[in-house]
This record gives structure tokens, C-alpha cells and sequence, in this order.
């Protein structure tokens, strides 16, 4: 036996000679069927094989001394810009002198239309010792204390007067910008507080008739990546004939994006519970939007990463040797089936 008949009788597929084949109509319609289901199982294992996936991680968060962006961007559709105030708050209790701010406010008009720009250079900033604010004390008592009977200079005049014909004509506010703060638990909020307590009793009547009403159009604490949803964006808050005071308590979780380019991106998302508490007849709390914010311990680290070729090729040969297999049974299975029908039928004609 020579060599190449050795190798020949390895061959696993053999061929028939073409005479003892036999081509049939429903050979070929199993035949294109099996192509056209191969041919869309290869191209959804290619796609799926050239898009992207992400990988988590978690791991405990080790950074230290950064700063923790905070992106706003809000809409009072009742609060005219004069009387809206940010006050950040940090709660270790530290007085943070070079609190790093970039907050505008446009003042909208009854369409929402934008009518003027204001820059807040005068950040509120305050010791979390000298506020309470969820112990039902009015930021304006300090105010109080000091200044019993106070007669208005013309310039306050002038403001409240320009403030009521503002809430007359309906002007609403937009104040977006970044907030830079330590990277420890903390607040910010959105209120009147900016006020003297006189003031703002002359302009509104009391605290009921400050309305809070909200949209939230992005409140984010870092940079987007991709897939990110953060909660409370278009998030809307209407008061109609109340008043009160909402709370968005926040959990900030240290995130890591890292691009199948190697690039990497620090950011953070988060969790939200929000709250809202009507204010009573004889509250002296005056009608704010907080967002408490505390961060998590953990970190979490999402890789982009690209599915291995021969995870491609194995999954490829397991679709299209299945299918051909496949079809090689239904393509027996009918010819037996169309044999079975026309076999009687012969036979029948033989007799006559």
C-alpha cells in the first residue's frame, strides 16, 4: 500500500461519483433556506464579535485630597433671578476660602424665553456649625436677632420693588454652572436664603407664596461616559397653591471609565431618594431645594473591552456547522416523506 492511498483512506469526505447523485426540488428549497439562515447567524456573531463591551469592578475608593464637581442646571419658572441664592455648605465644618465657582443665572421670561444673564461671584459660603437645616430653624433668625426695625435704603427699595414687578410679569430663573467642593459629604441648595428675613417678607407676604417649583435639566458630579443615566435629569417639581421644601439625598459612588483607547475616565454617578415637606400655617422655615450628597466607600472601574477572535471563530463554527447539519436532516426527511407519497402512486399505475 503505498503513501497516498494512506492518505486517502484518512479522508473523512469521501465523494460519489456525479451519476450517483441525485438533485431534487426540495434539496435546493432546503438548501437556500440553510444559506439564508447561515448567512444572518454569521453576520450577527460579526457584529457581536465587533461591538464593544463594558466590564465592572468594584474595589475600595483610595483617593484622596481631589475636588468633587458638581454640574447644575436647574429652571424656578416663579423665582425671579433677584432673590434665588447657592449656598454650599460643607460638612465637615470647614470654611472653604477658595471654593472654586462658576454659576450663571438667566432670567426667563413668562415663555421661558432667556431675557438677561447674571453671574453669582458671591458664592454663599458658611460654617455647618453656625446651620441647622433640619432642625425647623429659619436661616433669616440670625437676621432677626440683629435688626428689629430696619427702614430700607433706596437701593432695597428699588430691588423689591424691581422684584415684584419681576414675580408680577412672571419671571422665572435658569441657574446652571459648576460647583467645585471637598470631596467629603456635604450640601448645596437653591432658595431666598440670601435674603434679609424684611425683605423677603416684603416681597413675597410669608413663606407660603414662595414657590419651589423645579426643573431639573442636569445634575451630574463629573464628566458623562458612555451608557451613564444619571436620575434626576428632566426631573420636574410643580407647586400649585403650596409651598415647601424638597430634599434630594444623594449617593455619590467614585467611578473609573476605561476606554479600549487605554484613556481614562474619573467621574462619579449616583443614587437618589428624594423627599418633600409641605410647610405648615406656622412654620418659620422658608422654602428651599437641597441636594445632600455623602460618597460611598467603593469604587467602581468599567472597562471597555473587545471579545477575543477565537471566541468569534469558535462561536462561528458552532452556528454554521450546526445549521448545515441541520439542514442535511430536514433535506432527508423530506425526500423521505415526498418518496413515501409518490411510491403508492406508482405503484398504482403499475397495476393498470
Amino acid at each position: 500500500m503505498g503513501v497516498k492511498q494512506v492518505i486517502k483512506n484518512l479522508d473523512a469526505f469521501p465523494r460519489a461519483e456525479d451519476h450517483l447523485l441525485q438533485k431534487t426540488q426540495s434539496g435546493a428549497l432546503v438548501s437556500v433556506i440553510g444559506i439564508i439562515i447561515m448567512t444572518t447567524l454569521f453576520i450577527h456573531e460579526l457584529s457581536f464579535y465587533l461591538t464593544i463591551h463594558t466590564v465592572h469592578q468594584m474595589s475600595v475608593d483610595l483617593t484622596r485630597g481631589e475636588t468633587l464637581p458638581i454640574h447644575i442646571n436647574m429652571t424656578f419658572p416663579s423665582l425671579p433671578c433677584n432673590v434665588l441664592s447657592v449656598d454650599a455648605i460643607d460638612m465637615s465644618g470647614k470654611h472653604e476660602v477658595d471654593l472654586d465657582t462658576n454659576i450663571w443665572k438667566l432670567r426667563l421670561n413668562s415663555h421661558g424665553h432667556i431675557i438677561g444673564t447674571e453671574y453669582i461671584s458671591d458664592l454663599v459660603e458658611k460654617e455647618h456649625s453656625a446651620h441647622k437645616h433640619d432642625d425647623g430653624k429659619d436661616h433669616h433668625e440670625d437676621s432677626e436677632q440683629k435688626v428689629h426695625l430696619q427702614t430700607f435704603d433706596e437701593s432695597t427699595e428699588n430691588m423689591i420693588k424691581k422684584v415684584k414687578e419681576a414675580l408680577t410679569n412672571g419671571e422665572g430663573c435658569r441657574v446652571y454652572g459648576v460647583l467645585n467642593v471637598q470631596r467629603v459629604a456635604g450640601n448645596f441648595h437653591i432658595s431666598v436664603h440670601g435674603l434679609n428675613i424684611y425683605v423677603a417678607q416684603m416681597i413675597f407676604g410669608g413663606s407660603n407664596n414662595v414657590n419651589v417649583s423645579h426643573v431639573i435639566h442636569d445634575l451630574s458630579f463629573g464628566p458623562k461616559y458612555p451608557g451613564l443615566h444619571n436620575p434626576l435629569d428632566e426631573t420636574t417639581r410643580t407647586l400649585h397653591d403650596t409651598s415647601g421644601t424638597f430634599k434630594y439625598y444623594i449617593k455619590v459612588v467614585p467611578t473609573e471609565y476605561r476606554y479600549i483607547s487605554k484613556e481614562v475616565l474619573p467621574t462619579n454617578q449616583f443614587s437618589v431618594t428624594e423627599y418633600y415637606s409641605p410647610l405648615n400655617e406656622f412654620d418659620r422655615i422658608w422654602p428651599a431645594v437641597y441636594f445632600l450628597y455623602d460618597l460611598s466607600p467603593i469604587t467602581v472601574t468599567i472597562k471597555e473591552e473587545r471579545r477575543s477572535f477565537l471566541h468569534f471563530i469558535t462561536r462561528l463554527c458552532a452556528v454554521l456547522g450546526g445549521t448545515f447539519a441541520l439542514t442535511g436532516m430536514l433535506d432527508r426527511w423530506m425526500y423521505r416523506f415526498v418518496e413515501a407519497l409518490t411510491k403508492p402512486n406508482k405503484s398504482r399505475s403499475g397495476l393498470h
